[in-house]
C-alpha cells in the first residue's frame, strides 16, 4: 500500500472549489465536477473483490432511494488496497450492473493515494481527513492490524485507508462528512437526508 504525504494535503489550496476539479469518464472522457453544482454528492472509491463489495448493493439502494431528491452517487473504482479492482473498466462495470444492478456513475478507475493521486482525492482529504474507524465494527481490528504493520502513524495520516471510504458533498459544494468503509449505511443515508 502506498503511503500517503501529508504535504501533499497542505498544499491544496482552501479556497478552490469541488467544481474546479475534473475526473476522468470511462473512455477517457474529462468530466468536469461543477456539472453536478446544485446536488448532493456521495463519491466513493471501490473494489469488485473486496469483503465491502456487497455495499454496491446499498448504494444503488441509496441512488434510488434519493436519485429524484438530488443525491448523485459517484464511483470511482480503485486497485490501490490489497490489489482488489483489478479488472479493466468496462469489466468493472459489467460486474456491478450484473451483480448489483448499479445505475450510478461509475468513473475511470484512479489513484486515491501517493504520488499519482487524483486531484479529487488530494482535496476531499484536504477537506476530511481520517477521524478513525467504527470500533464496534467486527473487520476494524483486523484492519488496524494490516494499517499498522504498513504505517505505525496511519492513524495520523488523512490518506484513504480502504476500499469504500465515503465523502458526503451538500449542494453547495463542501465536503461535509467522511464516512470509512466500516460505518453503517444507515448513518449515511442518515446524513444524505439532512442535505435533501
Amino acid at each position: 500500500m502506498k503511503t500517503y504525504n501529508k504535504s501533499c494535503c497542505c498544499s491544496v489550496n482552501k479556497n478552490k472549489s469541488i467544481y474546479d476539479i475534473e475526473v476522468m469518464a470511462q473512455g477517457n472522457k474529462p468530466v468536469k465536477l461543477k456539472e453536478y453544482k446544485g446536488k448532493v454528492l456521495l463519491i466513493v472509491n471501490t473494489a469488485s473483490k473486496c469483503g465491502f463489495t456487497p455495499q454496491y448493493a446499498d448504494l444503488e439502494a441509496l441512488n434510488k432511494r434519493y436519485a429524484e431528491r438530488g443525491l448523485v452517487i459517484l464511483d470511482f473504482p480503485c486497485n490501490q488496497f490489497g490489489g482488489q479492482s483489478p479488472e479493466s473498466d468496462e469489466e468493472t462495470t459489467k460486474f456491478c450492473q450484473l451483480n448489483y444492478d448499479t445505475t450510478f456513475p461509475q468513473f475511470k478507475k484512479l489513484e486515491v493515494n501517493g504520488a499519482n493521486e487524483s486531484p479529487l482525492y488530494t482535496y476531499l482529504k484536504a477537506q476530511k481527513g481520517f477521524a478513525g474507524f467504527d470500533q464496534s465494527h467486527p473487520i476494524t481490528p483486523k484492519l488496524e492490524q494490516i494499517l499498522s504493520e504498513v504505517d505505525p502513524d496511519y492513524a495520523s495520516k488523512a490518506d484513504i485507508k480502504w476500499n469504500f471510504t465515503k465523502f458526503l458533498v451538500d449542494r453547495e459544494g463542501k465536503v461535509v462528512e467522511r464516512f470509512e468503509p466500516m460505518t453503517d449505511m444507515a448513518t449515511v443515508a442518515k446524513a444524505i437526508e439532512a442535505l435533501l
